[in-house]
């Protein structure tokens, strides 16, 4: 391993001054603008790395000392024995590594009603954090790697033993210079400044099964964000909502519509032909239709979610009381009614009225 102080040609000795004057002398010697050579190029970046270290008092002490330093004084509390025994012996055998794994992300896909009879297939944008392609992850500039720590000497760990009422007392710390890696990297990439990840726009391809409802969540593993250092993808996840339709609503899965007849119609009887989410649908009215009578179409709701099979679609008749009436129709009316036996006007026995008769009836 380099020796700072060969490096810088000085004595383990040495004052700052001393310090300071070494590393000006030899810097004014390799620096690219004077000495453009490759070989003066890496001298002189073990130079400023020296200089880094033995011009910080800290950092120069825990430098001489080693990954494990002398014998401490000083007082020494109950907290800090408290630490010792249990919080040291929690503490990381060995460097922690750069590589993470990615956060999860979390979106919201809009579909409507029709793509969820089906399922449909989506490509979504995503703004995330992916490998970077400059190092591929490994966090340095190309052509270059990560130097073993000169402070815990690749540990990651910074050790002391310190005198207590109990004795002395081992306590192990993550290394302040490399925060535990037990490495440094004196040449990060340009690119990601070292991080081995960028931020950028991907597409994800995403097949939405059919049935899925407002509040469900799809997962897609490894479909998140980047690792630092070339860690793993987190997940994605995609929270669906389901637009709103204007003719049709659903409940679980069946779909549900209002279908307007007219009074004659609901007399006579009728069959329409009307356009649904997935095509022609035929819905025959009978001779004598009420308001609120459901009229139920098999297997043209929604495809259940799980298992085979749709749901129905169920129609809900309301009868349309024509509003304005000419003479003749007038007339007419007067005598249909007369022809009938007259029936007065009162209470029905369902108390709940007609939009609820309704809504229980196309729930029931």
């Amino acid at each position: 391993m380099t020796d700072h102080y060969e490096v810088l040609g000085l004595e383990r000795t040495a004052t700052p001054e001393e310090i300071k004057k070494a590393y000006r002398r030899l810097a004014r010697e390799l620096h690219p603008d004077v000495n453009p050579s490759e070989d003066a190029a890496e001298r002189f970046k073990l130079v400023t790395h020296a200089y880094d270290v033995l011009s910080d008092p800290d950092q120069r002490e825990r430098y001489d000392l080693g990954p494990q330093a002398g014998v401490g004084g000083g007082n020494f509390g109950f907290g800090d024995i408290f630490d010792s025994f249990f919080g040291a012996s929690q503490a990381r055998s060995g460097p922690r590594s750069r590589r993470e794994r990615g956060q999860d992300a979390l979106l919201r896909i809009d579909v409507t009603l029709d793509e969820v009879i089906f399922g449909t297939a989506r490509e979504l944008d995503v703004d995330t954090a992916i490998l970077c392609a400059t190092c591929e992850g490994s966090c340095c500039a190309p052509g270059t790697s990560p130097i073993t720590c000169d402070i815990c000497r690749g540990t990651g760990q910074i050790q002391r033993t310190m005198r207590s009422l109990l004795g002395n007392v081992m306590t192990s710390s993550p290394c302040g210079t490399c925060r535990g890696y037990g490495t440094i990297i004196p040449n990060p990439c340009p690119t990601c400044a070292g991080q081995g990840r960028v931020r950028a726009k991907r597409t994800v391809t995403i097949d939405v099964p059919a049935g899925v409802d407002t509040g469900m969540r799809l997962h897609l593993a490894g479909e998140g964000e980047a690792g630092p250092a070339g860690g793993p993808n987190g997940d994605l996840y995609l929270e669906v909502k389901v637009k709103h339709d204007d003719t049709f609503s659903r409940n679980g899965d069946d779909l549900l519509a209002t279908l307007e007849v007219q009074m004659t119609d609901a007399v006579l009887g009728t069959t329409a032909t009307l356009t649904a989410l997935d095509g022609e649908v035929e819905i025959e009215v009978k001779p004598g239709t009420q308001s609120a009578d459901v009229v139920t179409v098999k297997e043209r709701g929604v495809t259940r979610l799980r298992g085979g099979g749709r749901g129905d679609l169920k129609v809900g008749i309301q009868v349309v009381t024509p509003v304005r009436l000419n003479s003749k129709e007038q007339q007419l009316m007067k005598q249909f009614a007369q022809s009938r036996r007259p029936v007065a006007p009162e209470f029905s026995t369902f108390q709940q009225g007609i939009f609820a008769k309704l809504r229980d009836r196309f729930l029931g």
